[in-house]
């Protein structure tokens, strides 16, 4: 897998599939909404914004790959005015008349199965999808903006980039409080349904009820207490937590909580809509809401600046959700010690009684963030999680041999349908989830760049690839939108027909994955391995101790010795540094130097011999 490469051949299929007669063509098989419209744009400026070499918004520094993945868009001088128009369009199209920003799920959201059609209010609600993806979207939005302001002078373009930086800071605002306000505390008894499947999940060292639930409650005891300071928003505690009965789960709903209160802020993000969802947290949309608030805390959101005082306290609001959510999951994902833990017992089951791999999947990115949180973040915590990972693609047919029309294959296509309830607990619609290979891509590189032992690193990094090369066997074959996804018929002849139109929903999560590896590439050193860098260290201890002895001696007559002693010691002094992040290259350093301290003392040898 080479990510460089692979995005810059999306782009380049990107602009092929949406750039036409100088214009920019919104839409994609589901139709054109606020989600899939975000991420038909994030296919470009995702990357943009968090590899540096592929930014966009100087272009001095553009590279000259860059500017030819991009140039049926212009060159260099053009790529970046033209989409500055194409973003606020995007804008332009999800704000309403009174200038409130639209986060609506609309043809993402799909009828229950032999139920009527939507209306167009429920395709209107707000979604957490919705909230998340903007706030990627406005965070690359306004980094953009700050790095491109001072490479032009020109009064036209500086109107369009204050029309657009205010556009993104108000729907980055209104993301944040939509998220705030879909936040959920879904607290139960832990010998009614909710609690009884709980209990069974987690319990996979058979402990009597009463003591399992006793222990859970310690594990999670400062969580229930910070739980009180959720007082914004929703997601407040009424019930009595301090009952040695109580149980409860924390998250993302799919929207705004039914009578949630409205978050008070001085930023104009217009009228603060009512929830409808229900009070109870689903997987799929608090790991897409925890990645969002991940983007917040960032090391480039705070070098740029990019949040203004007021979204700074929004930020830290979410900031205590956020570590509440991942020490729930992470203590629940990885209680018990003597024979597994419960996200090894595959697959995962929901309170709710719904169980799937894919759930599972999405339960490692949370029991990660949690493990590193608490200092448990080793090799041999991980390497659990990697091999689940491993069984994972395993079951999903991903490096195993597929048979036509097994179960196995519908989580990728037509993939899971998670169903939205309302505040009574009644199903309403349903979401489409057909991510399975591209979140296991990104687990697998995420993992591995957190391993310290080489080997273990390396064979999740061959799972990575793996992975890689199936979900290139599931990109468009040809036409316009040739080299997007998803075609998922292309790894599993049958199981789904060549698409007419380009998935932005996969092709922007591909993106994603593909981003973190090159950020695990690029940013990420290589871990100490440690049996190699201590032979790299004995080799360079040996080879200076052999220098310092020639030194001694002092018969370096003549100049082609001279700069041959200087060059052992240039290459042992970049060995030294070398040590401890690359072992293997200071080895191979030390080496040449070793030879070459041969070759002086065989020479001075031969001299003092008269030979």
């Amino acid at each position: 897998m080479q990510p460089r490469q692979e995005i810059l051949d999306i782009w380049r299929a990107t602009v092929r599939s949406c750039w036409a007669n100088g214009e920019w063509h919104w839409g994609s098989r589901s139709g054109s909404n606020s989600i899939s419209d975000a991420e038909q744009l994030l296919t470009l400026l995702l990357p943009a914004a968090k590899v540096p070499v592929l930014s966009l918004d100087d272009p001095d520094r553009a590279d000259e790959e860059v500017i030819e993945a991009l140039s049926p868009i212009g060159g260099a001088i053009e790529i970046p005015r033209r989409l500055v128009s194409v973003m606020i369009d995007y804008f332009r199209r999800y704000t309403d008349d009174a200038g409130a920003p639209i986060f609506g799920g609309g043809s993402y959201l799909t009828p229950l199965e032999g139920g009527p059609e939507l209306t167009d209010e429920q395709r209107s609600l707000d979604i957490v999808d919705s909230f998340a993806v903007s706030v990627t979207l406005t965070l690359a939005t306004i980094g953009f903006v700050k790095v491109y302001r001072d490479s032009t002078q020109r009064r036209d373009l500086l109107a369009q980039l204050d029309e657009l930086e205010a556009m993104a800071g108000a729907r980055l605002t209104a993301a944040m409080v939509g998220l705030l306000r879909s936040f959920s505390t879904f607290v139960f008894t832990s010998t009614d349904e909710y609690g009884t499947r709980l209990c069974d999940m987690v319990n996979q060292d058979e402990l009597p009820r009463r003591e399992l639930v006793a222990a859970l409650r310690e594990q999670l005891r400062d969580t229930m207490a910070s739980l009180r300071s959720v007082i914004i928003g929703s997601g407040r505690v009424t019930e009595d937590l301090d009952n040695s009965e109580m149980l409860f789960e924390c998250g993302w709903s799919w929207g705004i909580i039914s009578g949630a209160e409205e978050v008070p802020t001085t930023e104009p993000i217009g009228l603060q809509r009512e929830g409808s969802a229900e009070n109870a947290p689903y997987l799929y949309f608090t790991v897409i809401a925890m990645d969002a608030i991940d983007d917040l805390n960032s090391e480039r959101t705070r070098l740029l600046g990019l949040l203004n005082e007021e979204q700074q306290r929004l930020s830290r609001a979410l900031q205590l959700r956020w570590e509440l959510t991942r020490t729930y999951w992470a203590t629940v994902a990885t209680f018990g010690n003597r024979r597994r833990w419960p996200i090894e017992d595959i697959p995962w089951r929901t309170t709710d009684g719904d169980r799937t791999d894919y759930y599972t999947l999405q339960a490692t990115s949370l029991a990660v963030k949690g493990l590193i949180a608490v200092g448990r973040g080793g090799d041999e915590e991980l390497g659990r999680i990697a091999s689940v990972l491993v069984e994972l693609a395993q079951r999903a047919r991903i490096t195993r041999r597929a048979s036509p029309g097994e179960p196995a294959l519908f989580v990728h296509a037509p993939g899971k349908r998670v169903t939205l309830n309302d505040d009574t607990s009644k199903p309403i619609m349903t979401w489409n989830v057909n991510e399975f290979s591209t979140v296991l891509l990104q687990r697998a590189t995420t993992v591995a760049g957190l391993l310290s032992n080489a080997r273990r690193r390396s064979e999740l990094l061959e799972l990575a690839d793996e992975v890689w090369d199936h979900l290139l066997l599931r990109r468009i074959p040809d036409g316009r939108h040739q080299g997007l996804w998803d075609h998922a018929g292309g790894a599993f002849p049958g199981l789904a027909p060549k698409p007419d139109a380009p998935s932005w929903y996969l092709t922007e999560r591909v993106v994603q994955a593909l981003v973190t590896s090159g950020q695990l590439l690029w940013e990420r050193p290589f871990p100490r391995a440690g049996r190699l860098a201590d032979y790299a260290q004995d080799l360079v201890d040996e080879a200076e101790y052999l220098f310092d002895r020639e030194l001694m001696r002092g018969t370096f007559d003549g100049e082609a010795m001279q700069r041959s002693m200087r060059s052992i010691r240039a290459s042992l002094g970049r060995a030294q540094l070398l040590v401890d992040e690359r072992p293997g290259t200071a080895a191979a350093l030390v080496n040449t130097v070793l030879l070459l301290l041969n070759d002086v003392a065989t020479g001075q040898q031969k001299a003092s011999e008269g030979i």
